[in-house]
């Protein structure tokens, strides 16, 4: 074990000042898309708030996806500090700014990682408060909160944001509330957390929500809050967007859906909804004309359609690489479709060979098939190819 892990688990003296008690090494990740005017200003003010390296040695990572000149002000401000400033600019923002985080973790082999954003809403005199609380407590993530004593939200503009923001707090705290028990701010863009507690591998980010991704899926032993006072943006515009917005449900519905039963329930839930465009096109097709038996055939297109834009967009997003949405939808109409011939026939041999009545038997075949439709789902549509050796 190194003398900086060591010093991090040693029990701290109160009396020390918040200097003196911050010991070991933090990265500092910073995701920007298009904040050239805020780099200069957030440089000084963090070369303002950081203790003397010897005491916090700390390094700057901005993980860039900017499409101005952003990575060359960084690189050309670098020169000006005290502490390690580096920028890493990717030509694919894979994850949008929650993958950019994950991109920073993956390089950095520090004690503790802190992320914050580039635009100055986000105080940078906190950094060392928030990881001095972490070796304080002994906690693994330090989230700086709008929402406990000494917090506030003033940097949102308008009542619209406020609101937004608080119904995604309720909305994130409802879906987990055992992995968010301790965090009053999931929504919060500004932490610190333990390196040794995140698995880079293990995160699946989408959008900008990274908070919520790594309480999530890392559980993080201990959680610890310092108040903040959310600031007014420095320069530039937000990039909280309604497409954002989408973003994050969609996120939500990933991380809800990560177990397999979380899968089955989530995939039962769609397959009801399905109902909805299967009766609505059924009655458009008889009211046309169309025979009732064709009818049903055609309008169970439009129920599977249905099923399988929801299932791709909220059950299995992060495996829709493995094939072709082509080859997708076609195993996908071809497991829906079969459903029906295989259902007939087992609802005729419980009744016939086993003396059920109509009832049970149409409900026990209904729940047969689905249990057997979303394994041939996960297995033959959405499992990666096997690739020979």
């Amino acid at each position: 074990m190194s003398e900086d892990m060591r010093s991090l688990r040693a029990p701290i003296d109160p009396d020390l000042t918040l200097a003196q008690a911050v010991t070991g090494s933090v990265t500092l990740i910073i995701p920007t898309f298009n904040e050239a005017g805020n780099i200069h200003e957030l440089l000084r003010r963090l070369a303002d708030a950081l203790p003397d390296p010897e005491q916090l040695p700390c390094e700057v990572l901005f993980v860039d996806d900017s499409t101005d000149d952003t990575p060359a002000v960084i690189e050309k401000a670098a020169a000006d500090h005290p502490f390690p400033v580096s920028v890493l600019h990717r030509e694919a923002a894979a994850g949008g700014l929650g993958g950019a985080v994950v991109e920073g973790i993956g390089r950095a082999d520090t004690d503790w990682i802190v992320v914050m954003d580039a635009d100055l809403q986000h105080p940078p005199h906190l950094v060392p408060e928030l990881v001095g609380e972490g070796i304080r407590t002994g906690a693994d993530l330090v989230v700086a909160s709008r929402y406990i004593s000494g917090g506030s939200r003033a940097g949102l503009a308008g009542s619209y944001r406020i609101a937004v923001s608080r119904a995604a707090t309720w909305l994130a705290k409802g879906l987990f509330p055992r992995a968010l028990g301790g965090i009053s701010d999931p929504m919060s863009g500004f932490f610190a957390m333990r390196r040794r507690v995140v698995t880079a591998e293990t995160l699946k980010p989408l959008g900008y929500k990274i908070l919520l991704e790594l309480a999530v899926r890392c559980r993080p032993r201990k959680v610890a809050e310092v108040p903040f006072v959310f600031q007014d943006r420095y320069s530039g515009e937000s990039k909280s967007t309604a497409r954002e917005g989408l973003r994050f449900l969609a996120h939500l519905a990933s991380l809800r859906s990560a177990t397999p039963l979380a899968r089955m329930i989530g995939f039962g839930l769609i397959g009801l909804s399905g109902f909805v465009p299967n009766l609505a096109g059924l009655w458009l097709l008889t009211h046309a004309g169309m025979h009732y038996l064709p009818a049903e055939i055609v309008a169970n297109q439009a129920g599977v359609l249905w099923n399988f834009l929801l299932i791709e967009t909220l059950l299995f997003r992060d495996r829709r690489r493995h094939r072709h949405w082509a080859d997708r939808i076609g195993r996908f109409a071809l497991l829906a479709n079969a459903d029906l011939l295989l259902r007939i026939p087992l609802i005729a041999l419980l009744v016939t060979r086993f003396g059920a009545g109509a009832l049970p038997a149409t409900a026990l075949a209904l729940v047969t098939t689905f249990v057997l439709r979303f394994a041939a789902t996960e297995a033959l549509v959405y499992l990666p190819r096997r690739t020979r050796s």
